[in-house]
């Protein structure tokens, strides 16, 4: 596998960090998780199966657990024995924290300096708003993404998938994996410092235009991302299901408009987003709600046409499509786990199941 040989040490809790060491556990590297004496908060956090935090479960398979307090002269020293035969170190907490522990990156560099050393915090490590807490639905308000997301009164909604977590992850694991693959050369480690803001910024190149070409604020939606056009648009269907479509190039314009028998409203909806549209969106609303969800699926089926229906969680990581791509899947206890997404083709990942305990690996790891 691509990262076997790599040791990784993980300090960070929650997800946006987990979630980058599981992907590297997924592709061999051997991740030490350095968990505080109360345990990493989400094995006790949601849902439980068979014992275990679902949670827990989808961030922590493979890795091996070392529990330190490094409030503790002692436990730093460990820290620092670890960090010598090390490669990367990951770390979450807020700015200036690890360096008052003595673990910091200056720290870690005077015992190894190859290490890769990445700190992810909500703000980054400068700025004025550096120390301040943060979590996921905060920096997504903050980056702009929460006043996008409006349900049907027109206010903002709770987003429902943590964009900020998840953008500050996996920029994360790009630049490891970059500062890794300049070692090579260099010989070399670096420091990395990833703010989860940033990266929520950088995932909106495409809605950027009103802000940077008018000087304004996005109408959401009048927008094109956000349901400004006819076909980018969720419809309701007989049943009170949902579907959407989801492309506006004029090809998928004209196969469908032409199979429903309105090749009128190809112009308007070939045209620019906003209010003119609003012709074309009442007749899909029409049309959309004169059969059910799986008619819909089924009349698609030979059609060139973006269109999907709105699945729940449940559907979704039960299509044929997720089963294909291994996305889900089961270990032998019966456990369920959501499959690693980079697919390479000589050196695929490999899933190992098991959890540890909490400082199950402090004897092998630390020995004396």
């Amino acid at each position: 596998m691509k990262l076997e040989g790599y040791r990784v040490l993980d300090l960070s809790l929650f997800l946006p960090g987990p979630m980058l060491t599981q992907i590297m556990a997924d592709h061999g590297a051997d991740v030490i998780k350095i968990e505080p004496p109360s345990g990493e908060p989400v094995r006790n956090v949601g849902y439980r199966a068979n014992g275990e935090s679902v949670w827990f479960r989808n961030t922590h398979r493979g890795k091996k657990s070392v529990v330190l307090n490094l409030k503790d002269p002692a436990d730093v020293a460990a820290f620092l024995a670890l960090a010598r035969e090390a490669d990367v170190v990951i770390e979450a907490f807020r700015p200036g924290v690890v360096d008052r522990f003595g673990v910091g990156y200056e720290a870690v560099r005077v015992v190894n300096p190859r290490i890769v050393y990445a700190s992810i915090s909500a703000f980054g490590q400068t700025g004025p708003l550096s120390r301040k807490p943060a979590h996921d639905l905060a920096i997504e308000a903050l980056s702009g993404v929460v006043s996008l997301n409006l349900g049907n009164d027109g206010e903002p909604a709770n987003p429902h998938i943590p964009v900020a977590d998840m953008a500050g992850s996996f920029t994360a694991l790009a630049g490891v994996l970059m500062a890794l693959l300049r070692r090579e050369k260099t010989g070399e480690g670096d420091y990395i410092d990833v703010s989860m803001q940033d990266a929520t910024m950088a995932w909106v190149p495409n809605v950027t235009g009103p802000v940077f070409a008018e000087d304004r604020a996005p109408r959401v939606k009048e927008e094109r991302s956000f349901g400004g056009y006819a076909f980018f648009s969720i419809y309701e269907t007989g049943d009170g299901g949902h579907v959407v479509l989801g492309g506006v190039e004029h090809k998928f314009v004209e196969n469908l408009l032409n199979a429903l028998d309105r090749p009128d409203l190809i112009p308007i909806a070939c045209g620019g987003p906003g209010p003119a549209q609003a012709p074309v969106k009442a007749f899909l609303a029409q049309t959309f709600r004169s059969r059910d969800r799986r008619a819909w699926e089924e009349w698609f089926l030979d059609k060139d046409v973006c269109f999907a229906p709105v699945l729940d969680l449940h559907e979704a990581f039960h299509q044929p499509q997720v089963a294909a791509r291994e996305m889900l899947v089961r270990d032998e206890a019966g456990n369920l786990h959501i499959g690693t997404p980079i697919k390479y083709r000589n050196e695929p990942g490999h899933l190992r199941f098991d959890l540890p305990g909490l400082g199950e690996h402090n004897d092998e790891l630390l020995g004396s």
